[in-house]
């Protein structure tokens, strides 16, 4: 199994990328892909973890949504800070994740992230619509853990 840097090719990196790019630009909120080897804990705790190291609570509206990929446990999550979370309804994030899910079974693990970043930008743009005041506050790039 390649390693969390090699799974993905610079094309598909760059592919997650624009769709991130392409879904920030209808709301203010953000949204990050982060891909690590593994994950000893359950995908959502390893998650968590990684969204607060990276910051991603010190948003602004706290409208900030992480999609989590653990490649070589086979494990992944999607999680949104409290800003977001309290809008979307229960089971939201099971839904995008299990979209997610059926292209992985099928191999298609860039295409199953940019549908679960496309289905959480329409999300946002409901509850967080962009406004010219607008600035991007978390980077788009594809972020990578050394585990």
């Amino acid at each position: 199994m390649p390693s969390a840097k090699t799974f993905f090719s610079s094309q598909q990196v760059k592919q997650i990328e624009v769709a991130i790019k392409s879904a920030e630009e209808s709301t203010s909120g953000e949204i990050r892909v982060h891909i690590e080897n593994r994950c000893k804990a359950d995908a959502v705790e390893c998650a968590t973890a990684v969204f607060h190291k990276l910051g991603m609570h010190k948003t602004a509206l706290r409208n900030g949504v992480m999609l989590y990929i653990a490649v070589r446990d086979k494990k992944f999550a999607v999680i949104g800070d409290q800003g977001i979370h309290q809008y979307v309804l229960e089971g939201f994030w099971d839904i995008v994740r299990d979209k997610m899910l059926a292209h992985f079974k099928q191999g298609n693990f860039t295409e199953g992230i940019c549908e679960g970043v496309a289905m959480t930008g329409a999300e946002l743009k409901k509850h967080f619509p962009h406004s010219a005041s607008d600035k991007n506050e978390l980077s788009n790039e594809v972020t990578f853990g050394k585990k």
